[in-house]
C-alpha cells in the first residue's frame, strides 16, 4: 500500500475549479496551475466505512495516510447498508488519485458467514406474466390484521377482521368436509 507523504498532503488542499476553456488551454499547452498528487495509489487499501448520508446517496470512508483528515466522499460499486458502518471496505482509487475513493467490496468478520444456520431462503421467479414465490416450510403474505399462510403440509388460512369473497361467475366451496360456523 502507498501512503501519502503528509508534507505533500499540503499539495492536495481544493482549488478553484477551473472553467472548460482555461482547462483545456492547459491541456493543450502541458501546463496546469491544479496541483497534482504527489502520491498515487495503486492497488486495493482497506479503509472504514465511516457514515451514509443524505439517504444513503453520499458514501463517507477513511483509510491509512489519506489526504487530510476528514472523512473522504466514496463512489461505490456493491450495494451498502447501514449494517456497514463501521466495518473494513475494500478502495480502489479512481485514476489511482488518494482523494478519490471507490467502495469495491465490504471485508467480512467474525459475524460474518458462516452462520451456524443458513437464513431462510425464498425464490421469487417471474416472467412479467405469471410470478411464483416458493417458500420451504410456510409462507404467509400479511397486512395490518389481514394474512393469508400457506404451509408445506397444504394448510391455506386466510385471517382477517372480515373476508370477503366475490365472483362474478360460479363462487366454489368445495372440500372434504364443510364447516359453517
Amino acid at each position: 500500500m502507498d501512503c501519502i507523504d503528509p508534507s505533500a498532503q499540503a499539495g492536495l488542499a481544493a482549488e478553484p475549479a477551473l472553467d472548460g476553456s482555461e482547462l483545456l488551454r492547459e491541456l493543450v499547452a502541458g501546463e496546469s496551475s491544479q496541483p497534482r498528487p504527489a502520491q498515487r495509489i495503486g492497488g486495493v487499501v482497506i479503509g472504514e466505512l465511516l457514515a451514509l448520508a443524505e439517504g444513503g446517496s453520499r458514501v463517507l470512508v477513511a483509510y491509512p495516510g489519506q489526504p487530510g483528515s476528514a472523512a473522504l466522499d466514496a463512489r461505490t460499486t456493491v450495494d451498502l447498508h447501514a449494517a456497514h458502518i463501521g466495518r473494513e471496505v475494500t478502495l480502489m482509487f479512481e485514476a489511482a488519485d488518494p482523494s478519490r475513493p471507490i467502495v469495491t467490496g465490504v471485508l467480512r468478520g467474525e459475524p460474518g458467514w458462516p452462520l451456524a444456520a443458513a437464513p431462510g431462503e425464498v425464490e421469487v421467479e417471474g416472467d412479467g406474466e405469471r410470478l411464483i414465490v416458493s417458500a420451504r416450510e410456510q409462507l404467509v403474505l400479511r397486512c395490518g390484521q389481514a394474512s393469508i399462510t400457506l404451509t408445506r403440509s397444504g394448510r391455506v388460512t386466510i385471517a382477517g377482521t372480515q373476508v370477503s369473497s366475490t365472483a362474478t361467475g360460479v363462487n366454489r366451496l368445495r372440500g372434504g368436509f364443510v364447516h359453517l360456523n
